[in-house]
């Protein structure tokens, strides 16, 4: 049996598929040549002068705080005291310190009181303990006080007033 050609569909390709012998499907393509070796690499490259070192950026305190931005720190400093205790007033503080002149001394101020607090609660739960508990209370009294007071700091801090409270130990100056 002989092999069939299929009928070409347009003329060009009649006319390729003449000149061109017939190839089974299953008959491999021609390998391609083979490919050059790689490039060695050059041996006298030009020395790369080194880059000039670079100088750190300067470390700066960022920008200044707004007002608005300073109010609301110096309130979040008496604020945090309530939950969080002296870390609050001491973040603040350490972060915004440099930035705004009402954060700095709202912070000190606060975390001077809040430090206070906490020498008070220590000789509250002292004396509750000497007492076999018949001061129990003092603890509590002390929360209370705290809360009041940093209450009323937060919203003076937040009016852009200078907050001083009744007691505090200014440890932090």
């Amino acid at each position: 049996m002989s092999e069939q050609q299929p009928e070409p569909t347009t003329p060009s390709e009649g006319a390729a598929n003449a000149d061109q012998p017939v190839t089974d499907a299953a008959t491999p393509a021609p390998a391609a040549p083979p490919a050059a070796p790689p490039a060695a690499p050059p041996t006298a490259a030009a020395p790369v002068a080194p880059a000039p070192p670079v100088a750190p950026a300067p470390v700066t305190a960022g920008a200044p705080l707004s007002e608005s931005d300073s109010r609301l720190w110096a309130m979040l400093g008496h604020l945090g005291g309530i939950v969080l205790g002296f870390l609050a007033p001491l973040i603040t503080w350490l972060v915004f310190r440099e930035r705004s002149e009402l954060v700095d001394d709202q912070g000190k101020e606060a975390l001077n009181f809040q430090i206070t607090v906490l020498i008070g609660y220590v000789i509250c739960w002292v004396l509750a303990g000497v007492t076999l508990g018949l001061l129990f209370f003092l603890p509590f009294l002390i929360w209370v006080v705290n809360i009041v007071f940093c209450i009323i700091g937060g919203l003076a801090a937040n009016k852009g007033e200078h907050y001083r409270y009744p007691f505090a130990i200014r440890l932090v100056k």
